[in-house]
This record gives structure tokens, sequence and C-alpha cells, in this order.
């Protein structure tokens, strides 16, 4: 084919999809429906339970410049956490399953509204569990910190470091990878503070202290969250 040939073919007129035969017309828009609530599902996947905080909110209104913890079923399954940290008002918008790209995605809704004085985060896990490389988990961490400096940026964010539970050992690597990654990155930010959850919950041999979790191998049980609350207690009274 000549290069003048080539040239008038690109500049022939594509095809309209009302012009594309019937089968391929029909595969081509089932295609794209599909794409379509693909995308929606895996963004809208927690919308209930972020209804549910905002129906909250209205019958009881949360304080501003509190504590908020925020993140997946680790964050949502601490409920002793107004016990655990006495001196601090705290909100706790946990919500189970969710990766750092849905807080991401619902950060209006759950973070900015309170205005608070302190973040604690906490996810990854789940992000790494569902086939996410350490590169993107640590992309959307990020893109988190960036929405804290411009929505408020002067708010102090404290990550937690991603947990290897019995359950999640098979990610240890890259685990260890982001929780690295994350230490970096908080030690060259000052409204950042990274806070090691991962060392403490390890034995002696560096395994997983198995009588501090729950039977499903993945949260922490009441002796769990004594340690968690034993990393986080600190920070707290020392950026109060």
């Amino acid at each position: 084919m000549s290069k003048e040939q080539t040239i008038c073919d690109l500049k022939k007129p594509k095809p309209h999809l009302c012009q594309l035969n019937p089968g391929l017309r029909w595969f081509l828009i089932l295609s794209l429906a599909l794409a379509a609530f693909t995308v929606s599902a895996a963004t809208n996947r927690f919308e209930g339970s972020i209804r549910a905080f905002e129906r909250s909110d209205k019958t009881n209104s949360p304080p501003q410049g509190a504590v908020l913890f925020v993140g997946s079923s680790t964050i949502r399954k601490w409920t002793t956490l107004a016990k655990d940290f006495p001196k601090h008002k705290v909100i706790n918008r946990g919500f189970g399953g969710s990766m750092y790209s849905d807080c991401d995605y619902y950060f209006d809704r759950i973070v900015t509204p309170y205005k608070p004085k302190v973040i604690v985060l906490y996810a990854g896990s789940n992000d790494l569990s569902g086939g996410k490389k350490p590169a993107q988990v640590e992309a959307d961490c990020v893109e988190f910190f960036d929405k804290v400096k411009a929505a408020l940026p002067e708010t102090k964010i404290a990550i937690v470091s991603i947990n290897a539970p019995p359950s999640r050992w098979k990610d240890l690597a890259k685990i260890k990878e982001v929780n690295k990654h994350l230490e970096d990155y908080a030690a060259s930010h000052t409204n950042i503070t990274y806070l090691d959850v991962f060392t403490p919950l390890l034995d002696k041999d560096d395994q997983p202290q198995r009588d501090l979790y729950l039977s499903d191998r993945l949260h922490p049980n009441a002796k769990g969250y004594a340690i968690w609350t034993k990393v986080v207690a600190p920070y707290l009274d020392r950026v109060d």
C-alpha cells in the first residue's frame, strides 16, 4: 500500500454505530453498557454505608475539630474508640471492605464535613488482597493526603501501617513494600505521621500473634485493639 493510499484511508469517514452490522452493533452497545455498570458499581458500592453516616449526622450532629478515624473494616469494628481515647472527641467513619481509593471517592462526604483536627487513616490491606499493585496503593493513599492538604490544610494525618494478619500473610512482601514507602513519605511531610502497628502485632519469630485476632484471622480482637490503642494514643496526646 502506498503512502498516498494510507493517508486517503485515514481521511475516510468512520462508520457510525447505526451503520454497523446489527450483531456487531449490539455487541458494542452491550459492552459499553457493561463497562459503565462496572465503573458505577465500583465507585458506588458503599453508597448505603455513606448514606447511613449522613442520616446519623442529621440526628446526632458530630463535633467539629474531632479526631476522625477513617478506613476499612478494622476501623469500623473499632467500636471502643470513645473509651480507648477518653481525652479526645472521636468520630468513626470506617466502612467495611473499603480501599484507599474508596476513601478518596467519598472524601467530600466522610471527611470534609467534620473539619477534623486529626485524621487517623487505615486501609491498604483490602487493596493488596484485591489485586492492586503496591505502586497503585501508594498513589491512592497519596491522593488522600493531597485532598486533605487542599480542603483542610491545618489538619494533621496519622497514616497507620498496613497490618499483616494471618489471613493476609501471603501479601507480606507487598505489605512491607507499601509500608516502607508510606513511612518515607510521611517523614518528608510535616503534617503526616506514620504509626507502626505492623511490628507490635508480630511475635518474637516475626509471625502474626494469632491470639490477637478474631476467628476470621483478619480483624483484631479486644487484645489486638489494645495494642492499636497503645500505638495511636501517644500520638493523639502529643498533637492535641
